[in-house]
């Protein structure tokens, strides 16, 4: 049994635009990027070709990808997620209390983790240990940096899914 991708709506919504403009727009791009090199002539020696058909075979892999991910999809709706607890598709408020800084993160599955959007994965050190806990409960992670010590300031549901 394959492992089910726990995605947001945001998540669900940004792959399946993803999946449609390669197989609808980019398909149609390169097709025509190999037909333009077909006709230069002789293709043992042809770098367009060469160039589009990897291009090709690197979009067929993302579509297999995608239609994978999608097809294993667990969506969370978040506008049903207990405040109460920390789960999948809630932004957490924290505090590092070995530095005082502040930090903000949206828990999404590990398809979605994203530390450049401070997105993290339920399955990451941080996130598996965050889950299942209340506002004003400290948390000790063991990462590979050692052991971090949080205090959990807020759990609340993402404006408008961003």
């Amino acid at each position: 049994m394959e492992k089910k991708n726990i995605l947001t709506y945001e998540g669900l919504t940004k792959y399946e635009e993803e999946l449609h403009n390669l197989k609808v727009v980019r398909r149609q791009e390169v097709a025509q990027k190999i037909k333009e090199a077909r006709e230069q002539g002789d293709l043992s020696e042809n770098a367009e070709y060469d160039a589009a058909k990897d291009e090709q075979r690197d979009i067929e892999a993302r579509i297999e990808e995608l239609e994978k991910i999608l097809k294993n999809a667990e969506v969370v709706v978040e506008d049903e997620v207990d405040l109460d607890k920390i789960n999948v598709g809630c932004t957490v408020k924290l505090i590092d209390l070995e530095v005082s800084e502040e930090l903000t993160f949206k828990i999404v599955g590990s398809t979605e983790a994203n530390s450049l959007q401070r997105k993290i994965s339920n399955e990451s050190p941080v996130g598996r240990a965050l889950i299942g806990h209340k506002v004003g409960d400290a948390v000790d992670v063991e990462t590979l940096a050692g052991t971090r010590s949080y205090k959990i300031l807020g759990i609340e549901r993402t404006p408008d899914g961003k």
